[in-house]
Protein backbone atom coordinates (compact mmCIF):
# COMPACT_ATOMS: atom_id res chain seq x y z
CA UNK A 1 0.00 0.00 0.00
CA UNK A 2 0.97 3.31 -0.81
CA UNK A 3 -0.19 6.57 0.86
CA UNK A 4 0.67 10.61 0.44
CA UNK A 5 0.54 12.71 3.87
CA UNK A 6 -0.14 15.71 3.99
CA UNK A 7 0.74 18.13 6.92
CA UNK A 8 -2.75 20.83 7.25
CA UNK A 9 -2.58 22.33 10.16
CA UNK A 10 -0.72 23.08 13.60
CA UNK A 11 -2.34 24.14 16.46
CA UNK A 12 -1.06 25.90 19.28
CA UNK A 13 -2.32 27.86 22.57
CA UNK A 14 -2.61 25.51 24.86
CA UNK A 15 0.37 26.19 27.39
CA UNK A 16 1.03 22.39 28.54
CA UNK A 17 1.32 18.77 27.83
CA UNK A 18 -2.02 17.62 25.80
CA UNK A 19 -3.55 14.45 26.80
CA UNK A 20 -7.01 14.42 25.37
CA UNK A 21 -8.87 14.52 22.34
CA UNK A 22 -12.70 14.01 21.97
CA UNK A 23 -15.29 14.84 18.76
CA UNK A 24 -16.82 18.04 19.22
CA UNK A 25 -20.59 19.03 19.25
CA UNK A 26 -20.47 18.79 15.33
CA UNK A 27 -18.41 16.74 12.80
CA UNK A 28 -16.04 20.13 11.71
CA UNK A 29 -15.17 20.08 15.83
CA UNK A 30 -12.72 18.70 18.22
CA UNK A 31 -12.09 19.24 21.92
CA UNK A 32 -8.90 18.94 23.58
CA UNK A 33 -7.49 18.92 27.28
CA UNK A 34 -4.57 20.08 28.67
CA UNK A 35 -2.70 19.88 31.84
CA UNK A 36 -2.72 23.47 31.84
CA UNK A 37 -6.54 23.05 33.30
CA UNK A 38 -8.40 24.04 30.00
CA UNK A 39 -10.86 22.30 27.77
CA UNK A 40 -10.67 23.42 23.95
CA UNK A 41 -12.55 23.70 20.89
CA UNK A 42 -10.94 23.70 17.53
CA UNK A 43 -12.49 24.42 14.16
CA UNK A 44 -11.37 21.92 11.55
CA UNK A 45 -12.46 23.97 8.62
CA UNK A 46 -10.92 27.29 9.44
CA UNK A 47 -7.88 25.37 11.52
CA UNK A 48 -9.07 28.01 13.78
CA UNK A 49 -9.23 27.94 18.04
CA UNK A 50 -12.71 28.32 18.23
CA UNK A 51 -13.30 28.79 22.09
CA UNK A 52 -12.57 27.82 25.94
CA UNK A 53 -15.03 25.28 26.91
CA UNK A 54 -13.86 25.22 30.25
CA UNK A 55 -11.25 26.54 33.35
CA UNK A 56 -10.81 23.50 35.43
CA UNK A 57 -9.00 23.57 38.82
CA UNK A 58 -6.77 20.46 38.00
CA UNK A 59 -4.62 19.63 35.41
CA UNK A 60 -6.60 17.24 32.84
CA UNK A 61 -6.20 13.67 31.57
CA UNK A 62 -9.19 12.40 30.02
CA UNK A 63 -12.19 14.17 28.34
CA UNK A 64 -15.14 12.53 26.62
CA UNK A 65 -18.20 14.19 24.94
CA UNK A 66 -21.47 12.45 25.04
CA UNK A 67 -22.83 13.69 21.83
CA UNK A 68 -26.27 11.79 22.03
CA UNK A 69 -26.35 14.66 25.45
CA UNK A 70 -24.47 17.08 24.77
CA UNK A 71 -22.31 16.60 27.84
CA UNK A 72 -18.86 17.22 28.35
CA UNK A 73 -17.05 15.06 30.98
CA UNK A 74 -13.31 15.83 32.39
CA UNK A 75 -11.12 14.05 34.41
CA UNK A 76 -8.58 15.50 36.38
CA UNK A 77 -5.43 14.56 38.42
CA UNK A 78 -8.02 14.87 41.87
CA UNK A 79 -9.34 11.88 40.90
CA UNK A 80 -13.01 13.73 40.16
CA UNK A 81 -14.69 13.54 37.09
CA UNK A 82 -16.99 16.99 36.16
CA UNK A 83 -19.56 16.92 33.65
CA UNK A 84 -20.91 20.08 31.93
CA UNK A 85 -24.39 20.49 29.92
CA UNK A 86 -22.83 21.69 26.90
CA UNK A 87 -26.21 23.44 25.69
CA UNK A 88 -26.77 25.45 28.90
CA UNK A 89 -22.78 25.75 29.67
CA UNK A 90 -23.34 24.31 33.46
CA UNK A 91 -21.65 21.97 35.30
CA UNK A 92 -24.64 19.41 36.38
CA UNK A 93 -22.57 16.74 38.33
CA UNK A 94 -19.46 15.70 39.78
CA UNK A 95 -18.72 12.35 40.14
CA UNK A 96 -15.69 11.58 43.20
CA UNK A 97 -14.97 7.78 42.82
CA UNK A 98 -11.41 7.77 42.21
CA UNK A 99 -8.68 9.15 44.90
CA UNK A 100 -5.89 9.45 42.08
CA UNK A 101 -6.09 10.61 38.00
CA UNK A 102 -8.46 9.75 36.06
CA UNK A 103 -6.86 8.52 32.86
CA UNK A 104 -10.05 7.82 30.88
CA UNK A 105 -13.59 8.30 30.59
CA UNK A 106 -16.01 6.46 28.09
CA UNK A 107 -19.81 5.63 27.62
CA UNK A 108 -21.92 3.13 25.85
CA UNK A 109 -25.19 3.71 24.37
CA UNK A 110 -25.65 -0.30 24.41
CA UNK A 111 -25.27 -0.20 28.38
CA UNK A 112 -26.50 3.22 28.87
CA UNK A 113 -23.04 3.73 31.00
CA UNK A 114 -20.20 5.78 32.00
CA UNK A 115 -17.22 3.88 32.40
CA UNK A 116 -14.35 5.93 34.73
CA UNK A 117 -10.85 4.14 35.02
CA UNK A 118 -8.16 5.99 37.66
CA UNK A 119 -4.72 5.94 38.98
CA UNK A 120 -5.90 4.07 42.35
CA UNK A 121 -6.57 0.80 39.87
CA UNK A 122 -10.15 0.80 40.00
CA UNK A 123 -12.64 0.88 37.16
CA UNK A 124 -15.46 3.08 38.15
CA UNK A 125 -19.12 3.00 36.09
CA UNK A 126 -22.62 5.11 36.67
CA UNK A 127 -25.95 5.19 34.91
CA UNK A 128 -26.02 7.78 32.20
CA UNK A 129 -29.75 7.88 33.10
CA UNK A 130 -29.56 8.68 37.20
CA UNK A 131 -25.35 9.43 36.77
CA UNK A 132 -25.51 7.21 40.52
CA UNK A 133 -22.50 4.83 40.73
CA UNK A 134 -23.24 1.15 39.36
CA UNK A 135 -20.42 -0.68 40.43
CA UNK A 136 -16.64 -0.08 41.67
CA UNK A 137 -14.31 -2.78 40.51
CA UNK A 138 -10.35 -2.93 42.07
CA UNK A 139 -8.82 -4.50 39.13
CA UNK A 140 -4.93 -3.28 39.81
CA UNK A 141 -2.73 -2.29 42.53
CA UNK A 142 -1.42 0.16 39.75
CA UNK A 143 -2.92 2.54 37.60
CA UNK A 144 -5.47 1.73 34.97
CA UNK A 145 -5.31 3.58 31.80
CA UNK A 146 -7.59 2.66 28.76
CA UNK A 147 -10.54 0.92 27.88
CA UNK A 148 -12.12 -0.56 24.81
CA UNK A 149 -15.57 -2.19 23.80
CA UNK A 150 -16.10 -5.17 21.38
CA UNK A 151 -19.90 -5.15 20.85
CA UNK A 152 -19.33 -8.06 18.70
CA UNK A 153 -18.25 -10.06 21.77
CA UNK A 154 -20.13 -8.26 24.43
CA UNK A 155 -16.32 -7.60 25.45
CA UNK A 156 -14.74 -4.69 27.26
CA UNK A 157 -10.51 -4.56 27.48
CA UNK A 158 -8.78 -2.66 29.97
CA UNK A 159 -4.87 -2.21 30.09
CA UNK A 160 -3.32 -1.74 33.68
CA UNK A 161 0.17 -0.25 34.78
CA UNK A 162 0.95 -3.81 36.27
CA UNK A 163 1.25 -5.16 32.30
CA UNK A 164 -2.02 -7.06 32.22
CA UNK A 165 -4.87 -6.82 30.04
CA UNK A 166 -8.02 -7.29 31.82
CA UNK A 167 -11.49 -8.72 29.78
CA UNK A 168 -14.76 -8.15 31.27
CA UNK A 169 -17.97 -9.33 30.20
CA UNK A 170 -19.84 -5.79 28.82
CA UNK A 171 -23.17 -6.80 30.30
CA UNK A 172 -22.25 -8.27 33.69
CA UNK A 173 -18.71 -6.80 34.44
CA UNK A 174 -18.13 -10.13 35.30
CA UNK A 175 -14.09 -10.82 34.80
CA UNK A 176 -13.38 -13.46 32.13
CA UNK A 177 -9.99 -13.26 31.32
CA UNK A 178 -6.27 -11.57 33.05
CA UNK A 179 -3.24 -11.93 30.81
CA UNK A 180 0.35 -10.37 30.38
CA UNK A 181 0.11 -7.91 27.85
CA UNK A 182 3.49 -6.27 27.76
CA UNK A 183 6.09 -4.90 29.99
CA UNK A 184 5.95 -2.86 32.60
CA UNK A 185 3.00 -1.55 31.43
CA UNK A 186 0.30 -2.07 29.10
CA UNK A 187 -1.49 1.47 28.42
CA UNK A 188 -3.54 1.11 25.07
CA UNK A 189 -6.16 -1.79 23.78
CA UNK A 190 -7.95 -1.07 20.96
CA UNK A 191 -10.48 -3.75 19.07
CA UNK A 192 -10.32 -4.05 15.12
CA UNK A 193 -13.46 -2.60 13.93
CA UNK A 194 -14.79 -6.41 12.95
CA UNK A 195 -13.92 -7.71 16.60
CA UNK A 196 -11.87 -10.58 15.77
CA UNK A 197 -8.47 -8.83 16.75
CA UNK A 198 -7.58 -6.65 19.83
CA UNK A 199 -3.85 -4.64 19.32
CA UNK A 200 -2.24 -3.54 22.81
CA UNK A 201 0.18 -0.87 23.14
CA UNK A 202 2.69 -0.42 26.17
CA UNK A 203 5.65 1.08 27.87
CA UNK A 204 7.87 -1.84 25.94
CA UNK A 205 7.10 0.28 22.49
CA UNK A 206 5.62 -3.18 21.43
CA UNK A 207 2.98 -3.35 19.37
CA UNK A 208 1.04 -6.76 20.02
CA UNK A 209 -1.63 -8.13 18.62
CA UNK A 210 -4.16 -10.49 19.86
CA UNK A 211 -6.65 -13.62 18.51
CA UNK A 212 -10.45 -12.00 20.62
CA UNK A 213 -12.02 -15.10 21.97
CA UNK A 214 -8.68 -17.48 23.43
CA UNK A 215 -6.82 -13.79 23.35
CA UNK A 216 -3.48 -15.89 22.58
CA UNK A 217 -0.91 -14.12 20.75
CA UNK A 218 -0.64 -14.07 17.29
CA UNK A 219 2.28 -11.05 16.41
CA UNK A 220 4.27 -9.29 18.51
CA UNK A 221 6.30 -6.38 16.63
CA UNK A 222 8.79 -3.95 18.49
CA UNK A 223 6.70 -0.54 17.03
CA UNK A 224 8.47 2.20 18.67
CA UNK A 225 11.14 3.03 20.44
CA UNK A 226 9.41 4.20 23.24
CA UNK A 227 5.83 3.47 24.66
CA UNK A 228 3.19 3.30 22.94
CA UNK A 229 0.34 5.85 24.08
CA UNK A 230 -2.87 5.46 21.63
CA UNK A 231 -4.00 3.29 18.78
CA UNK A 232 -6.66 4.48 16.46
CA UNK A 233 -7.95 3.25 12.90
CA UNK A 234 -9.29 5.51 10.37
CA UNK A 235 -12.96 5.43 9.06
CA UNK A 236 -12.58 3.13 6.80
CA UNK A 237 -10.66 0.71 8.88
CA UNK A 238 -7.64 0.38 5.87
CA UNK A 239 -5.11 1.89 7.83
CA UNK A 240 -4.40 2.45 11.91
CA UNK A 241 -1.99 4.80 13.59
CA UNK A 242 0.23 4.67 16.56
CA UNK A 243 1.74 7.15 18.77
CA UNK A 244 4.66 7.29 20.93
CA UNK A 245 6.55 8.57 23.50
CA UNK A 246 9.51 8.61 20.94
CA UNK A 247 7.56 11.52 19.39
CA UNK A 248 6.28 9.69 15.67
CA UNK A 249 3.01 8.43 14.95
CA UNK A 250 3.29 5.22 12.36
CA UNK A 251 0.95 4.45 9.79
CA UNK A 252 -0.03 0.64 9.62
CA UNK A 253 -2.04 -1.56 7.09
CA UNK A 254 -4.61 -3.05 9.24
CA UNK A 255 -4.93 -5.88 6.88
CA UNK A 256 -1.52 -6.87 6.82
CA UNK A 257 0.30 -5.35 9.92
CA UNK A 258 2.92 -3.88 7.93
CA UNK A 259 4.50 -0.52 8.75
CA UNK A 260 3.39 1.64 5.98
CA UNK A 261 4.53 5.69 6.95
CA UNK A 262 6.87 7.15 9.81
CA UNK A 263 5.64 10.89 10.81
CA UNK A 264 8.24 12.23 12.46
CA UNK A 265 9.82 15.50 12.83
CA UNK A 266 12.56 14.97 10.36
CA UNK A 267 10.25 13.70 8.06
CA UNK A 268 7.07 15.69 7.61
CA UNK A 269 7.77 18.29 10.48
CA UNK A 270 5.74 16.50 12.93
CA UNK A 271 5.97 16.53 16.90
CA UNK A 272 9.10 18.10 19.09
CA UNK A 273 8.31 15.80 22.21
CA UNK A 274 5.81 12.89 23.07
CA UNK A 275 2.87 11.87 20.80
CA UNK A 276 0.09 11.66 23.37
CA UNK A 277 -3.33 11.20 21.98
CA UNK A 278 -4.59 10.60 18.56
CA UNK A 279 -8.49 10.94 16.94
CA UNK A 280 -8.94 9.97 13.49
CA UNK A 281 -11.88 12.26 12.46
CA UNK A 282 -14.93 11.61 10.16
CA UNK A 283 -14.13 15.25 9.04
CA UNK A 284 -12.21 14.88 5.83
CA UNK A 285 -10.89 11.73 7.27
CA UNK A 286 -8.20 13.87 9.20
CA UNK A 287 -5.69 11.97 11.40
CA UNK A 288 -5.18 14.59 14.59
CA UNK A 289 -2.46 14.12 17.14
CA UNK A 290 -2.01 15.84 20.42
CA UNK A 291 1.75 15.88 22.49
CA UNK A 292 4.08 17.37 25.05
CA UNK A 293 5.23 19.95 23.14
CA UNK A 294 1.69 21.75 23.19
CA UNK A 295 0.42 21.40 19.73
CA UNK A 296 -2.10 19.72 17.98
CA UNK A 297 -1.55 18.62 14.67
CA UNK A 298 -4.00 17.78 11.60
CA UNK A 299 -2.87 15.09 9.24
CA UNK A 300 -4.63 13.87 5.70
CA UNK A 301 -3.58 10.97 4.88
CA UNK A 302 -4.69 8.97 1.47
CA UNK A 303 -3.96 6.30 -0.13
CA UNK A 304 -2.72 6.27 -3.72
CA UNK A 305 -2.32 2.28 -4.40
CA UNK A 306 -2.68 -1.05 -3.08
CA UNK A 307 -0.52 -3.78 -3.70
Amino acid sequence: MTIEINKIAHLTGHQAAIYALAPGTQDHFIFSGSVDCLVVQWNLQTYQYDKIIGRFATPLYAICHIREKQWLLTGGSDGTVHIMDLENNQEIKTLDSHSAQVFNISYSIQTNSIYTLGGDGILAVYSMDSLTLIKLIHLSEDKVRHLDFNYKTSEIAITSGKGNIHILDLNTLLKKMVFPGHQLSSNIARFCPDGKLLLTGGKDGFLNIWDVGSYELITSIQAHEWAIYDIVYNPEATLFATASRDKSIKIWDSKTLELIEIIDRATFDGHQFSVNKLMWSTANDYLISASDDRTIMIWHIQIISTA
